[in-house]
Parts: C-alpha cells; sequence; structure tokens
C-alpha cells in the first residue's frame, strides 16, 4: 500500500495526462494478479467498485477520533487542521507528521490487507468497532499511506484521475485496444474486473449482469436552441426533463431492483413499482424516473422527500404520496425464448445490451413491452416524447414541458447510442433559470478540493419586510470565476463578523443576483423557501442591502408557479417513435 500511496502522490504532482498515464500503465504492468482489481479501484477514489453496493460507514467524527488516538493528541487537533486544508486525508497527514508517527516501512498494510480491513469495516456493526480496525490499520502505516487509506474511505482521493483515463491506463499496460476496455468497463460496472480481464486477454467475456447497476448516461447543459440543433439537427427527439428520481429498473424473473443515480438499492424506498413489475413476462434494464403520481397528477417534487431514506414506507405515506415509474430507455433485455435471461457459469442472470443501439431503436423495444400505463391502474408511463427540427418548435416543446411544470427538456439524437458513466453530445438538457432574485451573502464557508483554500460556498438572504430581518433562502457553489472568488474571499475575510469553524458570518453588504430552477417550501431556511439549483448569476455591486428581494417577492414568484398546468404526464396514449408523439402514460 506504501507503493500505491506513492504512485498516487506522483499522479497527483503532475497535470499531464500523458504522464499520469504511463505512470499508472507503468506501475498496473508490474502488479500482481491479486494486487492488480484492488489498486485499479483505489485510484478511482473508492474503497469498493462503483457497481458494488456495499459502504464503509466510517463517517468524519470516527475517523478524527481514531487519527487523534494514534497521534496521541486531541481531537481538536484534528478538527484545526482540517480547517487548514479542507480534506480530512491532508489533515489526517499532517497530525501525524506532526506527532512524529513512523512505524516502520516493513509494516506497512499490503493492498490486499488493505482491502480486507475495508471489507472488514463495512461488515463491523456500529462505529467502536469499524474504528478498531482502522485504528490498527494506520497504526502500522506512515503519514502518506494513512492519508490514502482515509481518502479512499472517504472517496476524495483527488489526484486528477478520471476513470477515463485510469482505463487508458489499462489499455497501455496489457497492450489491449481502448475500446475494448471501455466496453468491459460500461458492461461490467467495475474496473477493477476490467483490468484483470484486459490482463488476461479476457475482455471479450464482459457481459452485462442483472442486479449489478450500469452507471447513467448524462447530458451535456445547453440553452440555446440554435446551438442544441446544430450540434444535434437537423431533426432532433424531445422528452420532457422530470423533476424525480433517475433510477434504473432491473427486472430478473419476480425479481425487481431500482437503483439510484449513485447506484445505490432503493427497491424498498418504492414498493409499488416493484410490484407493477413483477408480473411481466420479460428480464432486462430500463432506465427512467420515479415521479410522485396521485390522482393522475404529478406532485412536486419536494413530496418525494417523504419517501427517501426509508426502508420501508408505511402505508399511510404510501398512500399521501403514491409513485409512478417514467421509463424512457430499454438498456438490455434478455435474449433466451421469451425475452428471458441466462445464467452464466457463476450464477448471475446474464442479458443481452443494448447500449450501442440507436435510441430510435431502443425506444422502439421499450413500446414493445406493452408497459401496464398508470391510467389503466398500472404503475408505469412513457416519457412524453415529440421530435423538431425547427427553432421555433424547440422554443415551443420547452416552453410546454414547463407549463407541465417541468425543469425543462431533454434534447436527444435519435442515432446516439447510451454511452455509461459519460456526458455526451447525443443528449443535452435544455434548462434555462425560472427567475433570478437578488439577496445578500450572510455567510461564506471554506471550499472543498481545488477551492479549499478560497471562502466559495456563500450562505445568502432575503429580507423579510413584516419584521425587517435577513431570513436565509439558500446556498450557492457555483457561478462565479476563481478570479472573482479570489478577490471576495480578500473581502470576506476583512469582513468577518464571527467564525464558527469553517463558517464565518459576515457583514451582509454584498448583494449577488441568484438564478434558479424552482421554488419550494421549506422548513430549513428562515425565509419558508427553498430554491432547487441556485447558482450565482452575477455579483451586483451596483446595488445595496437595501435592493435586495422580499419574501413578498419570493412567495408571489411560488404561487405563480402553483397556478401553472398540472399535468405532466398524461395515461393512456402512445404513439411510435419516429414521428412526433403526444404524451404517453
Amino acid at each position: 500500500m506504501r507503493r500505491w500511496s506513492e504512485l498516487a502522490e506522483r499522479v497527483g504532482a503532475t497535470t499531464r495526462t500523458s504522464e499520469k498515464t504511463a505512470l499508472l500503465a507503468g506501475y498496473l504492468a508490474t502488479l500482481t494478479p491479486e494486487e492488480l482489481p484492488i489498486a485499479v479501484v483505489f485510484l478511482t477514489g473508492r474503497p469498493f467498485a462503483e457497481a458494488d453496493q456495499r459502504a464503509a460507514g466510517l463517517g468524519w467524527s470516527a475517523i478524527s477520533n481514531v487519527v487523534a488516538e494514534a497521534a496521541g493528541v486531541e481531537r481538536d487537533e484534528v478538527g484545526r487542521a482540517y480547517d487548514r486544508h479542507s480534506d480530512l486525508g491532508l489533515a489526517v497527514e499532517d497530525v501525524l507528521d506532526g506527532a512524529g508517527h513512523a512505524p516502520p516501512p516493513e509494516t506497512s498494510p499490503t493492498l490486499p490487507e488493505v482491502a480486507h480491513a475495508f471489507e472488514a469495516i463495512e461488515q463491523a456493526s456500529g462505529p467502536a468497532r469499524k474504528s478498531i480496525i482502522l485504528r490498527d490499520l494506520l497504526a502500522r502505516s506512515d503519514p502518506t499511506t494513512a492519508k490514502a487509506i482515509v481518502k479512499i474511505l472517504g472517496g476524495e482521493l483527488r489526484i486528477g484521475l478520471r476513470e477515463g483515463l485510469v482505463e487508458s491506463a489499462i489499455s497501455q499496460a496489457f497492450g489491449r485496444p481502448l475500446d475494448e476496455v471501455k466496453w468491459a468497463g460500461m458492461l461490467t460496472g467495475d474496473v477493477g474486473g476490467t483490468a484483470a480481464l484486459a490482463r488476461d486477454d479476457a475482455l471479450a467475456d464482459a457481459k452485462l449482469s442483472l442486479f449489478h447497476p450500469l452507471k447513467f448516461m448524462l447530458a451535456s447543459p445547453a440553452e440555446d436552441a440554435a446551438e442544441i440543433l446544430r450540434r444535434l439537427g437537423p431533426s432532433v427527439w424531445l422528452e420532457d426533463k422530470y423533476d424525480g428520481i433517475r433510477a434504473q429498473l432491473h427486472k430478473g424473473g419476480r425479481d425487481v431492483r431500482l437503483y439510484s443515480r449513485d447506484l445505490h438499492d432503493i427497491s424498498g424506498q418504492f414498493p409499488e413499482v416493484v410490484e407493477a413489475a413483477r408480473p411481466l413476462d420479460w428480464d432486462g434494464v430500463m432506465d427512467g424516473e420515479i415521479l410522485a403520481w396521485k390522482d393522475d397528477v404529478v406532485l412536486p417534487f419536494i413530496s418525494l422527500q417523504a419517501r427517501l431514506g426509508r426502508k420501508s414506507p408505511s402505508d399511510a405515506i404510501r398512500a399521501e404520496v403514491p409513485v409512478i415509474y417514467v421509463a424512457f430507455d430499454l438498456l438490455a433485455l434478455g435474449a433466451a425464448t421469451g425475452g428471458r435471461a441466462d445464467r452464466d457459469p457463476e450464477g448471475d442472470l446474464v442479458v443481452a445490451p443494448f447500449l450501442r443501439e440507436a435510441l430510435q431503436v431502443r425506444r422502439a423495444r421499450l413500446e414493445a413491452l406493452d408497459l401496464p400505463l398508470a391510467g389503466a391502474g398500472g404503475g408505469f408511463a412513457l416519457s412524453h416524447l415529440a421530435a423538431t427540427d425547427t427553432l421555433d418548435g424547440l422554443e415551443a416543446a420547452f416552453a410546454a414541458a414547463r407549463a407541465r411544470r417541468n425543469e425543462g427538456l431533454m434534447v436527444k439524437d435519435p442515432a446516439s447510442g447510451y454511452s455509461p458513466g459519460r456526458r455526451g453530445l447525443g443528449w443535452l438538457k435544455m434548462k434555462k433559470a425560472l427567475a433570478t432574485i437578488d439577496c445578500v451573502v450572510v455567510g461564506v464557508e471554506v471550499g472543498h478540493g481545488k477551492r479549499h483554500g478560497v471562502l466559495s460556498d456563500y450562505t445568502f438572504a432575503v429580507r423579510d419586510t413584516a419584521t425587517d430581518r435577513l431570513v436565509n433562502i439558500g446556498k450557492a457553489y457555483s457561478g462565479l470565476t476563481d478570479a472573482e472568488i479570489l478577490e471576495m474571499t480578500r473581502w470576506f475575510e476583512a469582513h468577518t463578523i464571527a467564525q464558527f469553524g469553517r463558517y464565518r458570518q459576515v457583514e451582509p453588504s454584498v448583494v449577488v443576483e441568484i438564478a434558479f430552477d424552482v421554488i419550494v417550501r421549506s422548513k430549513r431556511h428562515g425565509s419558508g423557501f427553498s430554491l432547487r439549483f441556485p447558482r450565482i448569476a452575477a455579483l451586483r455591486p451596483d446595488k445595496s442591502p437595501d435592493e435586495i428581494d422580499t419574501v413578498d417577492t419570493v412567495t408571489v414568484l411560488y404561487e405563480g408557479l402553483q397556478s401553472g398546468a398540472e399535468h405532466l404526464v398524461t395515461a393512456g396514449a402512445r404513439t411510435g417513435p419516429t414521428r412526433p408523439a403526444g404524451p404517453s402514460g
């Protein structure tokens, strides 16, 4: 593990992708069959493969206690180190270095030993037992290795490695075509296993197995209609961008599971979708969105919050916030007779992937499944689909999607394939800020990652005219340039009223224009509202705090949204994929 940690330091020290790739390839080629998949998974900054459902379950507090014990210092010292670095791994190295923590090199744990320790931590019950395992691991590790272990546990490696670079290094290390490495990685969702296949010249053996979730294909953002048509045209497909929960549905026999965008199993939270899918006579994988749906009306996203984080919702919550699954893509189907899955030698259910097929073919396959539709008492809907080849048509479709109280449009090339985990140009998401409001910054925090040395996280407020008080309405992390953030950091440091750890209460003088997509009621903020996807549109030095917007202004915007059209999807209608389609339930 010490050698892995030193490699990570070298990779993080260079910004040249060719040098990173060469360093990784040279290292991977020297590893044993047991070490290789472990090292590669760790290089993605995770203790387990991305498609692996396990999590270590050790939080900041427990790790801080272990490090303080190992260094023989008070826990507050770890907190102060974290405030200096905004990175727990760097804080750990700092504290252990300062305490002279230097175990003999021969005690450094091996890669397999670290992997086994991570597995033991995941299996241990309670933070006390988990902490004992981590304490023993760190006691044998020098500060640099301890830093690497903590960074992997926390998923914050931050050495400038994208998964594409790791795949390139695997390709280079074992002399395999990069496209074959990428394809195997897409199917398996396990870059460590992909590396092992590449080493053994067995990439062609990669299979798509049910209940091993694929990474989701992502869309690139776009606002300008002309640019969208230029990139995807001449004719594009349009789907409503629903304000729900993206979910991948896997079905094998009567076993049905739902996976969230972060690849966690969320089946228990939405049992009515699982129940609706069980009797269907095919096995496969769908991509879609879970929406709150009651009385043929889609409820706002905030309604879904009552369903999140629960292992199993009560009957009362299911009755109050029922849900449906809106399908928009079919990623795989059983190749055996009747669309059933086969079993591979390991016992996994294997299905035929459609990732390389055109979207228009995948949509036709999806519609042929004849899903039980919500309007007819089923639990499914098909995404609202249309097509256009004109600017006016695209703008009109966007306005119509917004009138149905969606976030905007998904604009897709009907000939595009499905690229798991990639933000390609075959799909674009067309979103425009609903409105902007002027707010005043009342608090700032030190950022993370590349912004760990500056104040980049802004808490902002509007004015409550009834009490003449500033009341918080949200927090934003994006929108300003690095130069603007650096300049404002100096200002906020000079105008700090009070400091609470990483958070600074600042003089309420800086006015910012905040863009957002949706307003929802919220008990979390003093204003009574929260903004979804807030970002800083501009600094407004031309305005004083007396000119900021008020709770009354926000209320008017909110009520204007509520008076809009109620329906997002309509049950029952179905149309073919190659012509403009009406609402599909």
